[in-house]
């Protein structure tokens, strides 16, 4: 970038903020804080109309209707994370429209890319009796033995190969690095550095 102005420290330090923890906390107690999300969502649409003025909410609408939307119809409907749906609320008003569905495509690639690494590792280091048993909601019994088919919103989460919000930061981090170099009219691009620099009209 040519210019590193408030906004974009403000921006960048954010997504690394809510992403980061974000990422911790999936690994270690499977789970996505509301103190996490729900702050960084308002102060999402303090940002927007701080760097971009009203344009800048109507982007954080629509990255919000892209981002939020498309994650609470798959949590309806393959009943996935709660979590990762107030996550992906959160992050699209910061990134916007653009950046949004630029971060849902790569993050994507990282879920494929990485489960699949991971189911590798773990296939040739323990065997696919353990990978079985660790992975897929196959041969699950209660305390009695008998089958059980269901399986809790705790249960799946700990069965992912890769909590989501591990690939969703990787991604974001390379959608902001993307951002900042080649990908024309996102928050650190040439024309949000144009915007932020412009002189006020005389």
């Amino acid at each position: 970038m040519d210019f590193w102005t408030p906004q974009h420290t403000a921006f960048v330090i954010a997504v690394l903020c809510l992403t980061g923890v974000a990422a911790y906390t999936d690994l270690r107690y499977h789970r996505i804080k509301n103190w996490l999300t729900i702050p960084f969502f308002v102060a999402g649409w303090a940002y927007q109309f701080w760097a971009h003025g009203p344009a800048g909410l109507l982007d954080a609408f629509y990255g919000f209707a892209l981002g939020f939307g498309t994650y609470f119809a798959l949590w309806m409907v393959a009943g996935g994370g709660g979590g990762d749906t107030k996550l992906m609320g959160a992050i699209s008003v910061w990134l916007g429209f653009k950046l949004t569905l630029y971060l849902m495509i790569v993050s994507t690639l990282l879920v494929v890319l990485d489960s699949a690494v991971v189911m590798l590792y773990t296939i040739v280091r323990f065997g696919f009796k353990r990978f079985k048993k660790q992975y897929l909601a196959t041969g699950k019994a209660d305390a009695k033995g008998k089958p059980v088919f269901t399986e809790t919103e705790p249960q799946r989460r700990q069965r992912r190969v890769l909590p989501f919000a591990v690939p969703l930061a990787m991604a974001a981090w390379i959608v902001m690095l993307a951002d900042a170099t080649v990908v024309k009219g996102g928050q650190l691009g040439p024309k949000a550095v144009a915007q932020a620099v412009k002189p006020p009209a005389n």
